[in-house]
């Protein structure tokens, strides 16, 4: 056997840049929402629940390093509650919460493209 690997596990350099987006802005996410919800402009002082909002953020980690397409596509749409989210704080909030919440606006919209993006070009990849 040889070490190296099939031609067809060998992802493209598109799919492999997507992914790569898609993990750093979802990785970004997770430490701003922590950073964000526990230090820097927290609901109260000292730290709130509300830092519980990144653990769903936790779960497609798995899916997206192994390129698994249905974890693309549920976290393109997910990530909508975290846009929300954002676009809520930027607007209500005043501040460093105000310009953390147009971070992570900007953060979830990287995401959604990477996501997309992923999804068109494995499927633009896997046509006849």
């Amino acid at each position: 056997m040889s070490d190296s690997a099939p031609l067809a596990a060998v992802p493209s350099p598109a799919v492999a840049a997507t992914r790569w987006v898609a993990v750093g802005s979802v990785l970004a996410l997770i430490a701003l929402g922590l950073a964000w919800e526990l230090w820097l402009a927290p609901l109260r002082p000292g730290g709130s629940w509300l830092v519980l909002k990144v653990l769903p953020l936790c779960i497609p980690l798995a899916g997206l390093l192994r390129r698994r397409m249905y974890t693309y596509r549920w976290l393109s749409l997910m990530v909508w509650i975290y846009f929300t989210e954002g676009v809520v704080r930027a607007w209500s909030d005043s501040g460093l919460s105000a310009r953390l919440a147009v971070i992570e606006i900007i953060l979830c919209l990287v995401l959604f493209a990477a996501c997309a993006m992923h999804v068109r070009v494995r499927l633009k990849t896997a046509s006849p």
